[in-house]
């Protein structure tokens, strides 16, 4: 058999106490570590770009590229562990311990590893306490610079059949101690406002708040709003730092609040925060840095310019937060930061005010953006965010028909997005726009590379992450889209509720209905007008035999929308296999809704 040697991060967990929950009830524990895998364990593992290796039983083996990564998965799985045991007595709680090592491993050509790092992590995950995570010293120093981590120094510890003592740092997350106590409530309130659970904020992380719109004048919040989402846009192409989305950065817009609780509540390290003042053909932008755990100044500056000047002013912003935060860039780095968009002022301020109004996802807010985009790109025809977000305006009008012809406007939107892409190569958003439009368009795998690309130039990007998701189910691949709408919640943890409507139909597709139905009472309750959540709703209560219930939320689809019709979706929706949506339909005849 061949075989590698090399360098990885290995995590390695198990249950506490196994024999002894196995033994009281086998086939219940049995079912909960099923359950776990499915909707914590796996997907969080997915998110942070781990393997599994092996299973056993109770634990499992998983390796991962570095061992920030594997730090990360270790302490979102940790966290979620608290919120699952919430409640629970004592006696009949799910509790992992995990150890973590980097060190060389031999990989066999079936993919199994062998050799001292996998022993040294497994004999760590021994020594761990329950709720705990254990790092070798190897693997703490690759990751005490990246990560804020509290953690308790075991000192030279001699591990069962480990040659040498091996100094290990344990780092507890789910115990019931003082400080993990305010830990795991916290992750609990997280958890009810949509937001993802974690321990501790990376040191490289960031949230820019929308600037304060200092002009007198209510009309110039977009050029406000259009400055703080360029500069979140440039700092999201890093791949070394974690940047909150527009939408859950935006959520504290016009709101008196502390930056601590803004960091706590987005769960980032700094806060960016300023105002624009707009007066004439000049402008006035503060900014200041500081960090969330302490409400320290890290760095402020004011900068009095011509209008045509904007767009220096951003880079300005953009590099004196990189170099305030210490970020090391690589010269891949310094072109993704490179200027992308239009110099033309007229140009810019119709693309924010398309832009601005594309967001608010209406009939008419929709057509009067499509109107200002479609003067920036007369303005600069290079201009390829614009491009793009003019091929979203489209798109939108096919998906709603709400144009005349549908089909002319999905057309348009492919124009559009190709030509995005053509005008700037390294536009993430060109590539996202380009990738929305091939999967309506059925070219399904153009449509995941396309999503892939964006996530390259944009490791950031939430929406990236949604679309790839999106295109993955439609293309039969549910089981992976679910870990690119986790990663989505994790960037955006104010997140749009159409993410729970494509978290639902992927595990509609995966027939795991009862799950699916959670979902759909969450979307549904935070946008009571949803028909296709309601549609969704009623076939899955169909396929568990819920007939009445489903019965009953077809009338409220039909209340919602009196022009629902199946027949458009089967036409507009993209699945690959016709016999994806026939399940729909299936669900529905069951509950004698449709013939």
């Amino acid at each position: 058999m061949s075989e590698i040697r090399k360098l990885a991060a290995i995590l390695a967990a198990d249950v506490v106490g196994y024999s002894r929950l196995a033994g009281a009830d086998e086939d219940r524990i049995l079912a909960r570590l099923r359950a776990l895998r499915s909707d914590l364990i796996d997907p969080t593992i997915a998110v942070h770009h781990g393997r599994v290796v092996k299973r056993t039983g109770d634990g499992a083996l998983v390796e991962f590229r570095s061992v920030v990564d594997a730090v990360r998965c270790a302490i979102e799985v940790q966290n979620g562990m608290v919120e699952r045991n919430d409640g629970v007595p004592q006696d009949r709680r799910i509790e992992f311990r995990i150890g973590i090592h980097l060190g060389d491993v031999v990989e066999e050509s079936d993919g199994d590893l062998m050799g001292d790092g996998v022993n040294i992590a497994s004999r760590l995950e021994g020594v761990a306490a329950a709720g705990a995570i254990c790092l070798s010293e190897d693997a703490y120093r690759q990751v005490k610079a990246r990560l804020d981590l509290s953690v308790s120094d075991l000192g030279n510890t001699q591990l069962k059949n480990i040659a040498e003592p091996i100094r290990v740092y344990s780092l507890q997350v789910g115990s019931a101690g003082s400080k993990t106590a305010a830990t795991a409530q916290t992750a609990k309130n997280q958890l009810a406002m949509g937001q993802p659970a974690t321990a501790v904020s990376p040191k490289l992380s960031i949230a820019v708040l929308p600037f304060a719109n200092m002009s007198g004048d209510a009309e110039q919040d977009y050029f406000a709003d259009g400055i703080s989402e360029d500069i979140i846009t440039a700092l999201s192409k890093l791949s070394q730092l974690f940047v909150i989305a527009r939408n859950s950065s935006f959520t504290f817009k016009g709101k008196n609040v502390q930056v601590q609780e803004v960091g706590t509540k987005l769960g980032v390290r700094h806060v960016l925060e300023g105002s624009v003042r707009k007066s004439g053909n000049r402008v006035r932008i503060t900014a200041q840095l500081i960090d969330a755990t302490t409400g320290g100044h890290l760095w402020a500056e004011r900068f009095d310019r011509e209008l045509t000047d904007i767009f220096a002013v951003q880079d300005d912003v953009t590099q004196q937060i990189v170099d305030a935060l210490a970020v090391n860039l690589t010269e891949g780095d310094r072109k993704r930061l490179a200027p992308g968009q239009t110099r033309h002022p007229e140009a810019y301020d119709c693309f924010l005010r398309g832009r601005e109004l594309w967001h608010r996802l209406t009939k008419q807010t929709n057509s009067d953006a499509r109107d200002l985009l479609q003067h920036a790109v007369e303005l600069d025809p290079n201009f390829a965010s614009a491009h793009a977000f003019l091929a979203l305006t489209h798109g939108l009008d096919y998906l709603n028909r709400w144009s005349a012809s549908p089909q002319r406007s999905i057309e348009q939107a492919e124009e559009a997005a190709t030509l995005a892409v053509a005008r700037d190569e390294s536009d993430p958003v060109a590539h996202w726009a380009l990738s929305v439009v091939k999967l309506y368009a059925r070219q399904h795998d153009r449509a995941i590379s396309e999503a892939e690309r964006a996530i390259v130039l944009n490791p950031n990007f939430a929406e990236g992450q949604v679309s790839l998701g999106e295109a993955l189910i439609y293309s039969g691949r549910s089981e992976e889209a679910l870990a690119y709408f986790d990663r989505a919640r994790v960037l955006n943890p104010y997140f749009p509720d159409v993410v729970l409507h494509f978290q639902a139909l992927a595990l509609f597709q995966l027939r795991r209905y009862d799950e699916a139905v959670e979902l759909l009472l969450q979307r549904v309750s935070r946008n009571p007008v949803t028909d296709v959540s309601r549609a969704l709703l009623a076939a899955c209560y169909g396929h568990l035999g819920r007939f009445e219930e489903a019965r009953a939320m077809w009338q409220e689809v039909l209340r919602v929308n009196p022009g629902y019709s199946l027949e458009y979706r089967r036409k507009v929706l993209p699945f690959k296999n016709p016999a994806d949506f026939e399940l729909v339909v299936e669900g529905l005849r069951k509950a004698d809704v449709v013939e």
